[in-house]
């Protein structure tokens, strides 16, 4: 089943690449370039999982899942950062932040985190 995904990024290069990755994974992806513009976006459509950049224009990541959670619109996400070791502890208070990923990222290691949130399901080869 295609999952849809809101890929939050203001570099065009990295949305770029992520969203390639995702669509040959099989899923349905939208973008956003800033926070506000994803918090509009979900407020209009339903995601299955949000991969966001922790420093983003008019409200960083960080603001952007503190609000998803006072709206309750608990989205798995994936947070995507150069500062890993300031932000490891506060994302560890969220519950729906599945993974955190250093930038410049592993394109193994995000597929690896999409796979554990969207698992598939094994069929046998006759």
């Amino acid at each position: 089943m295609q999952k849809r995904v809101l890929i939050v990024e203001d570099e065009p290069g990295i949305r770029l690449l992520l969203n390639e990755i995702l669509k040959k994974e099989g899923h349905e992806v939208m973008q956003a370039t800033t926070g506000k513009e994803a918090l509009e976006k979900i407020a209009t459509s339903s995601f299955d999982l949000l991969i966001i950049d922790y420093k983003l224009p008019v409200l960083d990541g960080i603001e952007v899942i503190k609000q998803l959670q006072t709206d309750q619109h608990f989205i798995p996400c994936i947070m995507m950062t150069g500062l890993i070791e300031l932000v490891a502890e506060q994302l560890e208070k969220m519950d729906f932040v599945k993974g955190v990923i250093a930038k410049p990222f592993n394109v193994d290691e995000l597929c690896e985190i999409v796979q554990k949130i969207f698992p598939t399901v094994q069929t046998k080869q006759i």
